[in-house]
């Protein structure tokens, strides 16, 4: 990173923690690594991101229904679908600090343009062993083990005595495979014909060594995907279909074309189950970096649980009566590293005043409102009954400390669109200043058309 991004994304690990975005995990106990809590700005932010992806992909459409799964599945779930045996990453130690790192992110941060991911651990061994590639912990060179393979998957344990009656079970590396093992059962209730989709959201566990961008990559995340089930031969179409629709939210929310790029997977990054994979990348302080992905699964999945579960996963036509076994396109949306590219997104800097230019649908807050001195009881009081009237309807802020300027830029650097103000002008007439954040700029409305006026900005 340059020392201007460096910059950047020290400003907003500062300023999710000092205004209560995201803050460390388990902080008082001097936190666990990789691992954060999201505040109460932090939580409004993530939900409304939620609840934007599930109004836009899931409500609005009549080929998609969702379902909320259970973290803990039976452990032939993930031995059926490969994570058992194929879900590794490949990792070398410091022999100098006894620091782990995962061999190809070690590779590629300092060497950005060589893309290594998928590559065999002699095909990494020997990049790391012909190079002088330090050690990020305590910078010693030519150091490091032999690369070997570390399952993801976090294990534990359901039973009263550990080693005697208890039985091992897995936290889901990913959220598709519920939506797989319930195919059948959403088919019967909801008699949804091809194409048709089945989404979720939740949290998602992978026991990996991460190489500490803020809440990029952590040990849990929350992911928002849907399985889109189609006949084989349309699957390009569909592919294509989902890649715009990707790619068209992202500019809803407000991300420049500039930013994000389309990088193909190559044979050798392609996981077990994906015939193509294509994902939507951003770009970070730290590089180009993974957004969304897309995927191509074909029918491994569906195929793969009909075997080890001996109940055949397949459709049957109602018109034609042909009886067949889907093929899947996955879109999938990182929630959290999604919140994290949003904020450097939005983060701007005019003069001495910082801003976060979020779209009003998902800024923690819709608005706020002062009194303009809150040292008059008529204005205060005033105030508060717009500031009463308007919550009940938006997610609203009040604030009646200090000068009016430093409440405008205190509420521009937590991202709220629209500050509203009750001046002497307000006692006389029922108006008051509604002032905008990316422009600065106020404009006088009626009190009885504030409401109104909130929504159409949401809409």
């Amino acid at each position: 990173m340059t020392s201007a991004e460096n910059n950047l994304m020290d400003k907003i690990v500062s300023l999710c923690k000092r205004r209560g975005f995201v803050f460390p995990g388990s902080d008082i106990y001097g936190g666990l690594a990789n691992s954060w809590d999201y505040g109460p700005l932090g939580v409004e932010l993530k939900n409304n991101l939620r609840d934007w992806w599930w109004q836009r992909f899931v409500r609005s459409r009549d080929d998609m229904v969702g379902i909320d799964a259970a973290i803990l599945m039976n452990p032939r779930v993930w031995e059926a679908s490969g994570h058992v045996a194929g879900f590794n990453d490949i990792m070398v130690d410091c022999k100098a600090c006894k620091a782990r790192h995962r061999a190809d992110h070690l590779i590629e941060h300092v060497y950005p343009d060589m893309k290594v991911e998928g590559a065999s651990p002699k095909e990494l061994n020997d990049i790391i062993k012909n190079t002088d590639i330090p050690c990020p912990n305590c910078g010693a060179k030519k150091k490091f083990t032999e690369a070997r393979k570390f399952n993801l998957l976090f294990t534990t344990t359901i039973g009263s005595v550990e080693k005697e009656d208890a039985t091992a079970v897995f936290l889901r590396g990913e959220i598709a495979q519920a939506m797989f093992v319930n195919f059948k059962n959403v088919v019967n209730v909801s008699r949804k014909r091809l194409p048709f989709g089945i989404a979720s959201i939740g949290k998602a566990f992978r026991n990996e060594i991460t190489p500490g961008n803020f809440i990029y990559r952590t040990l849990e995340f929350d992911l928002m995907e849907f399985e889109y089930f189609i006949r084989e031969a349309e699957w390009q179409r569909w592919f294509q279909y989902w890649l715009d629709e990707q790619r068209a939210w992202l500019f809803e929310l407000g991300f420049e074309a500039t930013h994000i790029r389309e990088r193909e997977h190559g044979p050798e990054e392609l996981s077990h189950y994906s015939k193509r994979t294509v994902d939507i990348e951003y770009h970070t302080p730290f590089g180009w970096k993974e957004m969304f992905g897309l995927a191509y699964r074909t029918d491994f999945d569906l195929k793969s649980h009909t075997k080890q579960s001996g109940t055949e996963l397949a459709y049957t036509d109602p018109e034609g009566g042909e009886t067949f076994v889907p093929h899947v396109i996955e879109p999938t949306f990182g929630l959290t590293r999604l919140l994290l590219m949003l904020l450097l997104e939005a983060y701007k800097e005019d003069g001495d005043r910082v801003y976060l230019k979020l779209h009003p649908k998902i800024a923690p807050y819709t608005a706020a409102v002062f009194p303009l001195l809150a040292n008059k009881p008529q204005l205060v009081e005033k105030a508060r009954a717009i500031y009463d009237d308007l919550r009940k309807h938006f997610m609203v802020a009040w604030d009646e400390r200090g000068n009016i300027g430093k409440r405008y830029y205190s509420q521009d650097e937590i991202g709220t669109p629209y500050c509203i103000t009750v001046d002497f002008q307000s006692l006389e007439d029922d108006t008051v200043t509604i002032r905008d954040r990316d422009t600065a700029k106020h404009e006088r409305v009626k009190i009885e058309a504030l409401r109104a006026l909130l929504a159409e900005k949401l809409a």
